[in-house]
């Protein structure tokens, strides 16, 4: 099979790779075929050796060193919303936040994804990453809107759940917004709107339009799931449907009008308040299987999921079911369409997260019909899409921060320093020899926060909660999860040192072997963090109000556990007037005034 390794090597497919714990693995033949067929002719990444671009730097104030609150959107309850958090809540919540020290509020992916089948609700698998997600849309702070337009019995409901209900909130919602645009005369988007990126924002109305009908038809939301003469996106039966719908497709430009003005007042409403960040927005690494980003387009990859290989978490490696955009139209077309991807998630921004930053060099690419174990890596022509970003950095005035986290090639973080990407280093991981690294010793270009939304709360990881639920679903092994436990135990005790060798706590504090951490110890270990020289610090809205659940278990599906639905416990009215909010967010602000 000499000749399929040396087309694959071609193409920047790797034939062999090595795994987070060092393993070394071989690609399938069967992967490597079925690869370079989906990648097709054209040529792969020129860049076989992994180096920043020279002069390329990404926008980064100086002497910046502050923190922020990171918020999963839809979890925050509140008397007015209507069973999901809005972009409203994010309004009132910002002066809050600022008046606290806060200089960003961290999102969620806030992403298109599909209206026709709102239960797909994960924010990491949005159905269009260049477009917004309209179920944020405070509803009944829009122009036009009355009272009459919302069965009160029915807000009540979704209000009072403990886990969004999504199918319920977008009738309500999609009901509520049919009705403000038909009293308003059905307007289209204005023109200014549609400027930039008109045959974009068509192609989304269309897909919009066309799925829910496919789906009231009962063939899925999806156009993977569509009768084969509706999956082409320019074929007579999609032009027949647009031009006997147009005013459908007016409907979901004005959506998507919509929820950008909110997006770009709750921005501004950051910066008024005195962040200096304003919304720091995340960027998903790829695009669900059948959503509008795909449809229609030739630079995807089609017959390929992204994942990543196995690790410490889980040990048959992760699907992620996500769609890859093509290294070699990304290579033919000097990654044109990531740049303009870039350029529309920073337009209401001062900061990105990239997720799984990785990809700006390499992807886990696992070809359709196989598990994780047949997946290898990919390369992605790195020079030009470090360009694309900071070119974008710059003329939207937004930080960029690279999560770094899972098996993160040599080199790779020698390069987000140089072209001005932040790090992102979680206190949990970032062990040495002796236990806990001290705070001195992290990165000065970095993001440092304790966890993130794929793992476990602060009081989750403290009671050992995430393994619990690894085992539970089968995510581990019981002889793994009783090494993890044990391990735990070790990591509990090296945090507490560390906090003690910082003065946060007396030597020799034993706490409860049982139950909740207490206070002392939440607030030292934040304290312990905000210690950290790295530019930026985040702290999740979870750990300030003391949750445990965690919000996402990765690998499990919505049956096994309802991930990207839990609602905080509490009002965030409630959670910002506690006194484990003053107490934390003091701590913070002390050691990371503004000022400074």
């Amino acid at each position: 099979m000499a000749g399929l390794e040396e087309r694959a090597k071609a193409l920047g497919i790797a034939v062999e790779y090595e795994g987070t714990g060092g393993q070394h693995h071989r690609a399938p033949d069967a992967t490597l075929a079925a690869l370079t067929a989906a990648f097709g002719d054209g040529a792969g990444p020129a860049d076989a050796t992994l180096r920043a671009p020279g002069g390329v730097r990404c926008h980064l104030p100086d002497g910046l060193r502050g923190w922020g609150v990171a918020v999963q959107l839809y979890q925050l309850r509140s008397d007015r919303n209507w069973g999901i958090g809005d972009f409203a809540d994010l309004l009132a919540l910002a002066p809050h936040l600022a008046a606290a020290g806060a200089d960003f509020v961290g999102l969620n992916p806030v992403h298109s994804l599909f209206l026709a089948d709102p239960a797909a609700c994960s924010p990491f698998s949005p159905s269009d990453r260049r477009f917004l997600n309209p179920l944020y849309l405070a509803v009944d702070r829009m122009k036009g809107f009355v009272p009459t337009m919302a069965d009160p019995a029915a807000l009540r409901a979704v209000r009072g759940t403990d886990l969004v209900d999504y199918p319920a909130v977008a009738a309500l919602k999609l009901r509520a917004l049919r009705a403000i645009w038909m009293a308003a005369g059905s307007p289209d988007a204005d023109p200014a709107f549609c400027a930039e990126d008109r045959d974009d924002l068509d192609r989304h109305a269309l897909f919009e339009a066309v799925s829910a009908h496919m789906a009231a038809q009962g063939h899925g939301a999806a156009w993977t799931e569509w009768p084969a003469d509706w999956q082409e996106a320019d074929g007579p039966a999609i032009r027949t449907f647009a031009a006997d719908h147009a005013a459908e497709l007016a409907f979901h430009r004005w959506l998507q009008q919509e929820t950008d003005r909110q997006l770009a007042a709750a921005h501004r409403a950051c910066l008024k308040a005195g962040m200096r960040i304003g919304l720091y927005l995340d960027f998903a690494v790829g695009e669900a299987r059948g959503g509008a980003g795909s449809w229609g387009r030739t630079d995807v990859l089609n017959g390929v999921r992204i994942g990543a290989p196995p690790d410490y978490f889980n040990e048959s490696g992760q699907d992620w079911g996500l769609m890859a955009l093509s290294p070699v139209a990304m290579t033919e077309g000097r990654a044109a369409p990531f740049a303009a991807l870039m350029r529309r998630a920073m337009t209401h921004a001062g900061a990105l997260r990239i997720d799984h930053a990785m990809g700006l060099w390499q992807l886990f690419l696992i070809p359709d019909g196989t598990d994780p174990s047949a997946g290898t890596y990919a390369r992605y022509p790195v020079g030009d899409m470090l360009t694309a970003l900071a070119d974008a950095s710059h003329a939207r005035g937004a930080m960029i921060i690279g999560e770094d986290l899972g098996n993160v090639p040599d080199g790779f973080r020698a390069v987000m320093d140089e072209v001005g990407i932040l790090s992102y280093r979680i206190l949990l991981f970032e062990r040495g020899e002796a236990g806990y690294i001290p705070p001195a010793d992290y990165p000065v270009n970095a993001m440092v926060c304790l966890s993130t939304h794929d793992l476990p709360t602060f009081q989750g990881w403290w009671q050992g909660d995430d393994i619990r639920l690894r085992r539970r679903f089968g995510l581990v092994r019981a002889a793994t999860a009783e090494e993890q436990t044990a391990a735990r135990k070790g990591e509990r005790r090296d945090l507490l040192n560390a906090l003690a060798a910082e003065g946060l706590i007396a030597p020799g504090t034993t706490p409860p072997a049982e139950g909740p951490a207490p206070e002392a110890i939440v607030t030292a270990v934040h304290r312990f963090l905000a210690r950290a020289p790295s530019r930026l610090m985040a702290v999740r809205l979870e750990d300030l109000a003391g949750e445990l659940r965690p919000v996402n278990l990765p690998s499990t599906t919505d049956d096994d556990h309802p991930n990207w639905r839990p609602k905080l416990r509490r009002d965030w009215r409630e959670i910002v007037r506690s006194d484990r909010f003053g107490a934390l967010t003091q701590a913070i602000a002390a050691e990371r005034p503004r000022n400074k």
